[in-house]
């Protein structure tokens, strides 16, 4: 080792000697930008160096390579020009005025004057403040059987149900939808029956899943729409390669993702957009921003402004709309849909609303923010009675339709959970199937020592449940 660093110092010693590497002078060649002088170098390892330099730096040119040095010159960069400037100056962390908020109907319901939305449709319309009813009717019965010790989880969709359903109406059924936990309303658009949310809740035969998910964890193969898991996040990424699928494929489809503001503090938000971006893939983020992840308020998650100006940071096409707002959300999931398919690129939408009801029913809202404010949401921001108003104007609604729509929708719910209750429950053996081709040894084991156990004790399990 010895010998071996004394050849290395006497090698240096000699390269000195040869070069003139003296002293470095930090001061900037005036002829070359890219060249520093050395004292006394050697002319011909000047002509060498400034060789090598040329080179080296061939894929960076400045706009005046020669002359005096030109401040306004301009780095040509990969991924695109970029100006110098003399000024030392840093990037506000905020901007002054924060991104404004797009929105088509006043808080009374009332087309705001030029404003730019989607045509809808009396059929549209309708159907879809219908379905923003039932799923209104849904959530509140649902969540009293949950109350009643009928199922043992709910979450529900109380003061966001313009994003679920506008957002719906928008999207094509062969569009891929995967969501957070609290969409059901684009189920329910896309004809998921009242008889299998209830099936699902109660985890029964009738059940896509089999009973093995908590309830309102709902999945439909034949709608498009992905299973519920209640990681928080995990499913952008996963949005991202379904939709890079269908650019691959030529499809005429995107993705739509869902999440809330408090996944986009998950580091797959930030994976999953740079993902997007990069893969040009066609889908459409859209995150309900309501103001409170579970306890935590916005002000404890960020300082930048919202979600929307994290779209441009990452290069993703990027709006910020009311989510209360039927008709807003309608338009802008309408454009962002084409765009998203025509231009190949991702849409981040980032709706701002408020979670009326508790984070699940395992929640109790009222310790971390005020009945007050809770209800001034409910009453005066009602995203359901805004658009009823929007729709009494046009002429298209009445006292008693409403009346019609409320009664049929809470009869079929009952209806729907008593018959869920006395479905007969999935086989114990569908714990262990639909995973691997051929179960493995341990797998078999606990099979069989689950079986031993029910016959062992049972009345400790249900009579109904078959081994």
């Amino acid at each position: 080792m010895a010998f071996c660093m004394r050849i290395s110092r006497n090698f240096i010693q000699t390269l000195k000697s040869k070069v003139g590497f003296c002293r470095l002078d930090l001061t900037p060649c005036l002829t070359s930008p890219c060249v520093q002088i050395f004292e006394n170098p050697d002319p011909i390892l000047q002509t060498n160096v400034a060789r090598f330099t040329s080179r080296r730096f061939e894929s960076i040119k400045a706009e005046e390579r020669f002359g005096s040095v030109d401040h306004a010159q301009v780095l040509d960069f990969p991924g695109g020009k970029v100006a110098f400037t003399p000024q030392m100056e840093f990037l506000s962390e905020s901007p002054e005025v924060r991104s404004p908020c797009y929105r088509v109907l006043d808080e009374c319901g009332l087309s705001i004057e030029h404003s730019s939305f989607a045509e809808v449709s009396k059929e549209v319309a309708i159907k879809m403040y219908s379905d923003m009813v039932t799923l209104q009717t849904m959530d509140t019965i649902f969540y009293e059987a949950q109350r009643q010790g009928r199922i043992s989880f709910y979450v529900t969709t109380i003061g966001e149900e313009a994003i679920n359903i506008a957002s719906a109406a928008a999207l094509s059924i062969n569009d891929i939808v995967v969501p957070q936990y609290r969409e059901p309303g684009v189920l329910l658009w896309r004809g998921f029956t009242l008889q299998e949310f209830a099936n699902q809740c109660f985890g029964n035969k009738g059940d896509n899943g089999k009973g093995r998910q908590m309830p309102a964890h709902y999945g439909s193969n034949k709608h498009n729409y992905f299973t519920i898991a209640s990681t928080i996040a995990t499913q952008l990424p996963h949005a991202v390669g379904a939709a890079y699928s269908l650019k691959m494929d030529k499809k005429d489809a995107c993705v739509a993702t869902y999440f809330g503001d408090g996944g986009s503090s998950e580091g797959d938000f930030h994976a999953a957009l740079n993902f997007a971006a990069v893969l040009e893939a066609p889908v459409i983020f859209i995150c309900r921003n309501n103001g409170w992840a579970i306890s935590t308020p916005l002000s404890d998650q960020f300082r930048s402004d919202g979600i929307v100006v994290r779209g441009k940071a990452y290069g993703v096409r990027s709006i910020r709309i009311d989510g209360n707002d039927a008709l807003a959300m309608y338009s802008a999931v309408h454009a962002a849909r084409k765009m998203a398919i025509s231009e190949s690129r991702p849409i981040l939408i980032e709706a701002l609303t408020y979670r009326v009801g508790h984070h699940t029913t395992s929640d109790d809202s009222t310790k971390y923010r005020s009945a007050d404010e809770i209800e001034c949401w409910r009453v005066e921001r009602d995203p359901v009675s805004r658009f009823r108003r929007w729709i009494e104007s046009n002429g298209w609604w009445c006292d008693e339709t409403e009346m019609e729509l409320r009664s049929s929708a809470r009869k079929q719910l009952l209806h729907a959970i008593q018959v869920a209750e006395k479905a007969e429950k999935p086989p114990i053996r569908d714990l262990f199937t639909d995973v691997y081709d051929v179960p493995p040894t341990n797998l078999c084991e606990q099979e069989k020592l689950l079986e031993e156990t029910i016959k062992r004790y049972p009345q400790e399990y249900p009579a109904h449940v078959s081994v």
